[in-house]
């Protein structure tokens, strides 16, 4: 029997003095990152997760007959929502494959009721995860020192960065050999596995509100197809694209599936709000299925749709419902940075972003 879910109150979080000031300042360092790689490619990209590995069109399909604490904001009612995935790599700079780091799957909900969250424009519900459980900083300020120092490698010494990815896989190997699990930062630096996008899970690792409740996401792979590639590593062998190109290769013949679950929120001590760098354990707190997406076999790099959501869109935690409210210092300092680096990115390319509704689908 599980102890009751914590319900959500503004009290749940704690505002620092100084977290404006740290807001300004990472919006300085990426404007580092925006400006560089404006200026050598000529044209603006993401500060993170600039590179996508594939684009999916797909439909989420939300379980009927959920116990009252799960059947919350989107969840609150069963249905079939379009959706957009985006699978990428978390660097500012779009660089090859030999360097291996953590994945990310940003979702777009269409079509979504209810109140939104100021500023959030249109009728879609964002979700954005990595193929990790853990944030890499556990407050904004330290989330800024990291950024400093990809602020001032991005772009630059490619060929020392590969070698450095290359001899941080085999600390990751080494250290999983005697059976530690290494740490989340190894990764972020290029140490991470070259993990099969559809194989992997995804996760938050930072809290949301959860209408009446707080919780975190996961997103799983289900259909055989797909867990077949858990655990496995791509093989760059040289291939600037390679993951691109695998998932392009495999997305042609897998109809893709996925568990969408949700980790409710059961003790504030045990499952920190203000410290995303805390894995919840799911042996107090487990993940519970509330919804199904699903992706047909498709080109996951159809130019059109490459064009459409990776070129015109913005995927951002703060677009959608206050029922889903981010919670916590990273997921405030993200609202005004990552809208920062989206409008930076719409004025240099002169192609503002838009939320689609079902009609563009």
């Amino acid at each position: 029997m599980f102890t009751p879910p914590v319900r959500y109150t503004p009290d749940v979080e704690t505002i620092a003095l100084d977290e404006q000031d740290t807001i300004k300042r990472l919006n300085s360092a990426f404007d580092i990152i925006l400006e560089r790689t404006a200026e050598d490619y000529g044209h603006a990209v993401r500060s993170v997760h600039a590179k996508s590995h594939g684009i999916l069109r797909g439909e989420m399909l939300i379980d009927g007959d959920l116990p009252p604490e799960l059947a919350q904001g989107l969840f609150a009612k069963p249905g079939t929502h379009p959706v957009y995935l985006r699978m990428s790599t978390n660097a500012g700079d779009i660089l090859p494959d030999t360097i291996s780091l953590p994945r990310g799957l940003a979702i777009k909900v269409l079509d979504v009721e209810g109140e939104r969250l100021p500023g959030a424009q249109g009728t879609t519900q964002d979700f954005i995860m990595v193929n990790g459980k853990v944030f890499q900083a556990k407050t904004a300020d330290k989330f800024l020192g990291n950024l400093k120092l990809l602020a001032r490698t991005t772009d630059r010494i490619e060929g020392v960065k590969k070698v450095a990815s290359a001899t941080l896989r085999g600390v990751r190997h080494a250290i999983e050999a005697v059976g530690l699990e290494p740490p989340a930062a190894l990764n972020s630096l290029g140490g991470a596995p070259q993990a099969e996008p559809l194989g992997e899970t995804y996760y938050s690792t930072t809290p949301f509100r959860y209408g009446a409740y707080i919780a975190k996401f996961s997103i799983a792979p289900v259909a055989p197809a797909m867990t077949a590639l858990t655990g496995s590593e791509i093989d760059v062998d040289g291939r600037d694209n390679a993951i691109r190109e695998d998932v392009q290769a495999e997305m042609r013949g897998i109809d893709a599936e996925w568990e969408f679950r949700v980790q409710l929120c059961r003790d504030l001590e045990k499952q920190p709000v203000e410290d995303p760098t805390v894995a919840w354990d799911e042996q107090d707190a487990p993940f519970v299925k509330v919804a199904t997406i699903r992706a047909a076999a498709q080109d996951s790099w159809d130019p059109a749709l490459v064009q459409a959501v990776n070129e015109e869109m913005r995927f951002g935690i703060w677009t959608g419902l206050a029922a889903h409210q981010p919670l916590g210092n990273i997921n405030r300092a993200r609202n005004e940075a990552y809208r920062h680096s989206a409008d930076f990115r719409a004025r240099v390319n002169g192609c503002p972003y838009h939320e689609p509704a079902a009609t563009d689908a």
